[in-house]
């Protein structure tokens, strides 16, 4: 029978696991950090405007 992953010992199972959550969370971190913040600013825009116009009178159509 060819050894395999599977018929290791509990321990070393235990840590082969760790190590890749580890890469993978450090993969997560990594990404995050480089993403580009967002170019559309059009949230901040629209509440400074609410935040002008509050307790003025609507406008009438």
């Amino acid at each position: 029978m060819v050894p395999s992953f599977h018929n290791a010992d509990k321990p070393t199972h235990r840590r082969v696991m760790a190590i890749g959550l580890l890469f993978c969370a450090a993969f997560v971190i990594i990404s995050f950090s480089l993403r580009a913040p967002p170019q559309s600013d059009r949230v901040l825009v629209k509440a400074d405007k609410l935040m002008r116009t509050a307790g003025q009178p609507q406008k009438a159509n």
